[in-house]
């Protein structure tokens, strides 16, 4: 294992603590990144911007916040903080190449013939394969050069907000190129920085086109700096649960979705009869407790008409919610914050039109808070047409990730960060763990046709409850029952309470998984 040559792409949450689990393991990693600073999104987040999930479920399972964060949701400055001092603790940024974007990857030494006829992954269900294959990949520095690395293993850490826009299309003559004003993505408003991006906003007409995290940060950063001066006006075109916190009537709204109780509710891959049964006889249960979580959330939306046409379970499953920003109902009744509901848009010369009104939202900036293409970014690392046709899969599955870590047709290879889950730092945490275990042996995958069937499981789960949003890759909802694969793959015990009744109703966390490994044992498929 030590003189494997190992690469790691990207230095944000993912990237950080697979590098780590690897150097325990006596492995010296690279890990190249392009930015030039680690924290991936974080590095670049905008000043208002906080965690959505609660402090004590974000973080590594072996690394505490330092006592003098306090806040139940830690602001983007606090999580970089954290990200840096986990990664000098575990000497981590030794490994790190910053300034060096890797540009492409090519697997050299087995046919793609050979590879598509394999049965078993990497040819013998091994993390190496049988040593005939590795990677060469294309870095360039900040200078534009461009160097060949080779590896026998390559980790994909690149996350899925950032990189690639998910910007909207129009027809000719209805897009940015008729508009007088600026068009940017948030992607772009964040690289800026904070003082950049104010002077840019200050006393212009902001119009942003989106109702998730990045839209409302950086609404809620106009409406900070121009007020009701020059209010922001939002362009919703699909409403979403923006959800105050985590409490529901008083009562702590985890124990209705994040436990193994409420995972009993829930139909699972590969669940089997018994389960499957209580499943569908608890069904009504589960409705009656989000319809309860809707009656307390959706006041605030209902005064403004913006309770969403999904339902809250439905954004659950789906990691499709997000935590209010300060003040953003106090901002829509001064109206310095100006929402426009219209499931389409387009541009004219003086700004934005959309459903309903008579002229149009006058502009000098238009930013997308669209998100984006996180399955792109992943297709793009590959040059070779093989390797990008079945990378992420296509529109109607999921991206097919055995673990959600694995492509069955792509040998020696990990993507770790991709899905989305209840706290994507320790659950990067657990799987980087199981990566590591993988590596040095301790299990086997089992064949192709059995990851494949696996994969389709989990990709029947998603299409029936997270609807449209199937291809998120979530497993907000059943994050007790992923990890509990990946400790029976490791060898671990999975239950990690003391007592029946902590084991089905507390809600597991980072610290549940700390010892993970002092007890675990070899075992194989």
């Amino acid at each position: 294992m030590e003189k494997k040559r190992l690469v790691i792409v990207g230095a944000g949450v993912s990237g950080l603590t697979v590098c780590k689990h690897l150097l325990e393991l006596g492995c010296q990693p690279t890990v190249f990144e392009a930015d030039t600073m680690l924290g991936g999104v974080w590095a670049r987040a905008l000043a208002c911007t906080k965690l959505q999930t609660p402090r004590y479920l974000y973080k590594y399972t072996d690394f505490p916040w330092p006592e003098s964060v306090t806040e139940e949701f830690p602001s983007h400055r606090q999580v970089v903080a954290y990200l840096d001092a986990y990664a000098r603790h575990f000497g981590v940024l030794g490994c790190v190449r910053f300034g060096h974007r890797v540009v492409g990857m090519e697997y050299h030494g087995v046919g793609e013939q050979a590879m598509a006829a394999w049965e078993e992954w990497a040819g013998n269900g091994q993390a190496f394969g049988s040593g005939a294959g590795e990677w060469q990949l294309s870095v360039a520095d900040a200078d534009g050069h461009v160097e060949t690395h080779k590896a026998d293993f390559v980790v994909l850490c690149i996350g899925r907000f950032s990189g690639v826009p998910n910007t909207p299309t129009f027809p000719a003559g209805k897009g940015p190129e008729v508009f007088d004003g600026q068009v940017i993505h948030s992607m772009d408003y964040a690289k800026m920085g904070t003082s950049k991006a104010k002077e840019m906003i200050r006393g212009k007409r902001v119009t942003v086109v989106g109702y998730m995290k990045s839209a409302l940060d950086i609404a809620t950063e106009c409406a900070e700096v121009n007020g009701t001066a020059h209010p922001c006006t939002m362009v919703v075109r699909t409403k979403h649960w923006i959800l105050p916190d985590y409490s529901v009537w008083g009562i702590n709204g985890s124990k209705f979705c994040f436990n193994r109780f409420s995972e009993l509710l829930i139909h699972k891959p590969g669940e089997g009869l018994l389960l499957s049964i209580l499943a569908t006889l608890l069904t009504p249960l589960r409705w009656a407790f989000h319809k309860f979580a809707e009656s307390y959330y959706s006041i605030p939306m209902k005064k403004h008409g913006m309770v969403p046409d999904h339902s809250l379970f439905q954004a659950l499953a789906a990691d499709m919610i997000s935590i209010t920003p300060k003040d953003h109902y106090k901002r829509l009744e001064d109206g310095s914050i100006v929402l426009k509901k219209s499931k389409t848009f387009s541009f004219c010369k003086e700004g934005v039109l959309v459903e309903g009104e008579p002229s149009p939202v006058k502009s000098d900036l238009v930013i997308f808070g669209t998100g984006f293409k996180g399955d792109e970014k992943i297709k793009d690392m590959f040059t070779s047409e093989y390797f990008r046709s079945v990378a992420v899969g296509s529109e109607s599955t999921i991206v097919p990730l055995y673990r959600l870590c694995i492509n069955p047709k792509i040998p020696q290879l990990a993507v770790i960060g991709y899905s989305e889950t209840l706290s994507n730092m320790y659950a990067s945490d657990i799987r980087a763990k199981w990566l590591a275990r993988f590596l040095d042996g301790s299990f086997r995958l089992p064949n192709v046709a059995v990851m494949q069937k696996d994969v389709l499981e989990w990709e029947k789960y998603m299409k029936r409850y997270c609807g449209r949003y199937f291809r998120r890759s979530s497993i907000m909802i059943l994050n007790t029952w992923y990890n509990d694969q990946l400790c029976r793959d490791m060898g671990c015990n999975p239950r990690r309470k003391k007592g029946f009744f902590s084991e089905l109703f507390e809600v597991y966390g980072p610290g549940d998984y700390a010892n993970l490994l002092s007890n675990s044992k070899s075992k194989e498929h």
